[in-house]
This record gives structure tokens, sequence and C-alpha cells, in this order.
């Protein structure tokens, strides 16, 4: 638990010592996820409490369903422009990771295909 809250420290200080746009939480996961590539493993307590939060994980839910509901009348006045940048922010998402993937995989084939590098 320390090494989690140890690691959004980290990210918070980073945020705004930088004055980054990016939440400090995000950036400590960063720092997080470095530190347990270079270890090469994760540790057993480190496991444990990730599994506990996990497992509770629906809770952080709760609010954001109240929300919806407590304000249902404000969001449903205002649902197009809602549902217009839900879908195309999706569909955004959706072509970017596709661009990506297709780009990563073209360059990963090139080297095993055995074709002319030139």
């Amino acid at each position: 638990m320390s090494m989690l809250l140890a690691c959004q420290m980290l990210g918070e200080l980073v945020t705004r010592g930088l004055a980054l746009s990016v939440p400090g939480p995000v950036i400590g996961m960063v720092i997080l996820l470095a530190a347990l590539v270079v270890r090469g493993k994760v540790p057993s307590s480190l496991r444990v409490t990730g599994e506990g939060l996990l497992r509770y994980l629906t809770l952080l839910f709760v609010p954001a369903g109240v929300g919806l509901m407590v304000h249902g009348a404000l969001i449903g006045a205002d649902l197009l422009p809602i549902a217009v940048t839900l879908v195309g922010s999706t569909a955004m998402t959706l072509a970017v990771t596709a661009w990506v993937l297709s780009r990563l995989q073209g360059r990963g084939g090139r080297r095993g295909s055995g074709e002319n590098e030139t």
C-alpha cells in the first residue's frame, strides 16, 4: 500500500512541479509501471493490495450512477450534444487505435517476413 501512495505522491509532485494538465495519479501509475518493469515482477504485498482494490472496484461507480440519477433532467436537456460527443469520441478512439495497431503490425511484419529491406 505504501508503494501505491508513494507513486501517487511522486505523480502529484511531478504534475504540480511541471504544471502538467495530466492528473497526478495517472503519472503515478506510469511511475509504478516503470518501477515494476525494471524490477521484473510484482511484489506479493502489492499484488494483495491490488487484488483487494479490484475486488471493490464496482463501488467506485456508485457516485457516477448517483450523479446520473440526480442530474437526469439536465442530461436529458443536452442529450443530443452528449450523444454526438460520445459517438464521435468513440469513433475517433477506435480509428486512432486501429491506425496505431496497423502501423505497429506493419513494422513488426517487415522484420520477420524475409522481404527485401531497402
